[in-house]
């Protein structure tokens, strides 16, 4: 049995007994617990900035249409997909219907869902290698990282991406192991023929269109600006007050119609091969099959532009496996995956190409102006030395990880030598999606801050080979109880940080207090919403406050009356009655040096911020 063929070895539940999946419970009780405790958390620092983001992209839908107009915030979040906030913008609209939290604790409790939904796919992926007792030990070791629950509730962006990430492997090899299965043989060559040829022209005019955006406007400019100057042409004939309006509105009109135009051609042309396909024998399977995994890499890269790492590995299972027959469904893939992506991103329907690549590049560059603090050390975020990824890495996940790591892998080698079907293909997947990136992050020392938590979507396979060892102990309780061992430093730890587990660091720095002002602790902020709380008890009526960083969260949760300040406003106060500072960039220190600390917020001794009377 070759390498590639252990990647389709799952042991996927009977339909019947899908319940009965002792993750189901695992999830259950994670769902009643985060529901229990999402309205602790605080609002991170550069939530609301996605979240206006979400609005205009949200309302670029109904405008676009009348206007041509794509609603731009003028800096680096339009070359964020906005998939997931705007899917996070209405979940928490409807959640609020019938839930009476604030919008920032709704949309908390969706980040919730999506990390749940997230773990679940990582434990089918580790179904295809592993029993459900190993299978669910490695998910639940995962969940337990206090630094992985406590992004679960604030991160807009990175446990999302995570989520997805996984999903669109999962799905995608199923996808693969799915057409292995399906016969094309008993089609009628004439029809073969018929479907062969329909998918080679949807494909060429489909990417035609996409790559001709640019020369499409282009040319309506032309024609405009010709028509505009008394030429006659298409435009002048149609457009009969051409002379007394101003070219560039007849210029977007235009080229609004044209992207609608194509938009959709290519959702009808897509139903319509859909249908046609589904005629076929197995063909109706292969659609279902083909499109749930490429809506979910369309909406992972709509997150993050690394998205199509997860395509990669996909293709590269497809075309190991399948040859020459992948390439009819890696190309149906990879065209809805890229539709998925162009509709729930409107800043690339004016330049697909262009606006996509120029994303990547940005988000390659990124140009982050902050300084991060890193073994006591202010760096900027291109200049961070080569030992920043293993460290943290190494003191930011609870104790047993890397040891189960690193004896997994040790057992994943061995046996890939002796019998290359049992673990060759789990090896060969944490090679790619973990050992290489790292050491490219590495290597290339490229741009980071706020710790690692922009490469957090490489770390499942670490899990999975932690996993390995859980395997090899044939002994129920045996393999329970070390389990239990390795699960406990994270739980017992995550309930002594919390809300603010994702401050985490492990003994080997000393925890939180080895790491104070050498590394960072609460980076977003979320701890200003207990110094709101302080405040909100004790401040007396129409009291001031200056607040240091991030004031909107303070202003998210103070009482109406209270009058905030920051150097974000214009307008001073003769006199403060509380000052608010985080210890990032050490705020705490620099603001009001002189007056007296009446409160602290923190765990061990390491502070995350205080508050001060002058």
């Amino acid at each position: 049995m070759p390498v590639s063929q252990s990647l389709s070895n799952a042991r996927a539940p009977k339909p019947q007994t899908i319940f009965k999946e002792p993750i189901f419970v695992a999830l259950l009780i994670g769902l009643i617990l985060g529901v229990m405790v999402t309205t602790q958390y605080g609002e991170s620092w550069d939530e609301r900035q996605f979240y206006k983001y979400a609005d205009r992209a949200l309302e670029t839908y109904s405008t676009w249409p009348t206007t041509g107009q794509i609603t731009l915030t003028g800096n680096t979040y339009d070359n964020y997909g906005p998939a997931y906030v705007m899917l996070v913008a209405l979940g928490a609209r409807l959640l609020g219907l019938v839930i009476p939290w604030i919008t920032s604790d709704l949309r908390h409790l969706v980040y919730l869902l999506t990390y749940l939904v997230g773990l679940w796919a990582f434990y089918a992926l580790c179904r295809r290698w592993f029993a459900r007792g190993p299978a669910l030990g490695a998910c639940l070791l995962l969940a337990t990282q206090p630094l992985f629950w406590g992004h679960a509730f604030i991160s807009p962006k990175d446990i999302p991406f995570l989520t997805f990430f996984v999903l669109s492997l999962l799905l995608g090899f199923r996808m693969v192991d799915a057409v292995q299965a399906m016969s094309f043989e008993t089609v009628e060559p004439r029809f073969h023929r018929l479907l062969v040829t329909l998918t080679v022209t949807w494909l060429v005019v489909l990417f035609g269109l996409l790559l001709a955006t640019p020369l499409v406007r282009a040319g309506i400019e032309h024609l405009v600006t010709a028509a505009a100057a008394g030429q006659s042409n298409i435009v002048s004939r149609i457009a009969s007050d051409i002379h007394s309006v101003k070219p560039e509105v007849y210029v977007q009109r235009y080229f609004t119609l044209s992207i609608d135009a194509a938009i959709a051609f290519a959702i009808l042309s897509t139903l319509s091969m859909a249908l046609v396909w589904s005629k076929a024998p197995s063909g109706l399977r292969f659609v279902l099959t083909i499109a749930p995994a490429a809506i979910a890499l369309g909406i992972t890269t709509s997150i993050r532009v690394l998205g199509p790492f997860a395509a990669l590995m996909v293709a590269a299972y497809a075309l190991w496996k399948l040859r020459q027959r992948a390439v009819p469904s890696l190309a149906a893939y990879i065209v809805i995956a890229a539709l998925a992506m162009y509709l729930t991103w409107p800043y690339l329907w004016p330049d697909p190409i262009g606006h996509f690549l120029e994303s990547v590049r940005v988000m390659a560059e990124y140009p982050w102006r902050g300084q991060v603090l890193f073994s006591g050390v202010m760096y900027a975020s291109t200049d961070i030395p080569r030992s920043y990824l293993p460290v943290l890495l190494g003191i930011q996940l609870t104790e047993p990880v890397w040891f189960l790591f690193i004896a997994g892998l040790g057992i994943a080698v061995y046996d890939a030598v002796r019998k290359p079907a049992s673990t060759g293909g789990l090896l060969l997947l944490a090679l790619v999606w973990f050992m290489l990136p790292l050491a490219g992050f590495i290597v290339t020392r490229s741009p980071l801050y706020d710790n690692f938590r922009q490469v957090i979507f490489i770390l499942p396979p670490v899990f999975m080979l932690a996993g390995v060892v859980f395997s090899r102990i044939r002994n129920p309780w045996f393999q329970a109880a070390l389990i239990a061992l390795a699960l406990l430093p994270g739980i017992v730890d995550g309930v002594r940080l919390h809300p603010y587990e994702y401050a985490y660091y492990n003994r080997f720095i000393g925890g939180e207090l080895g790491a104070f002002r050498k590394y960072e602790l609460d980076y977003w902020g979320t701890s200003y919403r207990a110094a709101a709380d302080y405040v909100n008890a004790v401040a007396p009526a129409n009291a001031s406050i200056w607040v240091e960083g991030p004031a909107h969260l303070i202003q998210l949760y103070a009482r109406p009356d209270l009058k905030i300040y920051s150097t974000y406003e214009v307008q001073r106060a003769p006199h403060y009655d509380f000052v608010i500072a985080l210890t990032r960039f050490n705020l705490d220190q620099a603001s009001y040096p002189q007056a007296r600390i009446v409160y602290t917020i923190g765990r061990d001794q390491a502070l995350f911020t205080v508050v001060k009377q002058p």
